[in-house]
């Protein structure tokens, strides 16, 4: 614990260090073939003191239009990184990450895990008769996504006791 006063919310948006952070947040991210975009957004959440973020704070936040702003939200909400948020009466676009954002985001990859396993395995009913390559590779990749599936399960579940245990010991 420490005697240092927290740092407002308005002084915190214009801190160095965090536009440093969701800079290079968004160069990892786009080093591992994810568009700058989401890098920032996603950054720019992690790093927010308030609960959730609109849409055109992001946009100001960032530089960013309110098309690129809203085409990076929708997509990081079916990867499953961001969340929606309403708040009653108001219409504007709020959006939030999970405390445990990258659990969250396991969780959610498991929905196109299934997805492309369902689409092996459509096809591979579909295919005909005398096909063996292409059956084979079918086979290979529904299984494999099918083995994914399960293992990603056990991975949730092993990240989740194993974080726990260090919130335990970081008393947090």
């Amino acid at each position: 614990m420490t005697d240092e006063k927290p740092i407002e919310d308005e002084a915190w948006e214009d801190d160095s260090r965090r536009a440093d952070f969701v800079e290079q947040f968004a160069l990892i991210r786009e080093l591992a073939g994810s568009p700058r975009m989401e890098g920032r957004v996603l950054g720019y959440l992690i790093v927010s003191n308030k609960p959730y973020v609109s849409s055109a704070e992001l946009a100001r936040a960032l530089s960013a239009s309110a098309g690129s702003i809203s085409s990076t939200t929708r997509r990081l909400i079916d990867l499953g990184f961001v969340a929606r948020h309403a708040v009653p009466g108001d219409r504007n676009h709020y959006f939030k990450v999970d405390d445990d954002i990258w659990g969250s985001f396991l969780a959610g990859e498991r929905r196109s895990l299934h997805k492309q396993r369902q689409l092996f395995a459509d096809m591979l009913e579909e295919l005909p008769d005398g096909m063996p390559g292409p059956r084979k590779r079918l086979r290979n990749a529904r299984n494999y996504f099918e083995w994914l599936a399960s293992y990603h399960r056990k991975m949730l579940a092993d990240w989740e006791e194993y974080r726990d245990k260090l919130d335990a010991e970081e008393g947090s």
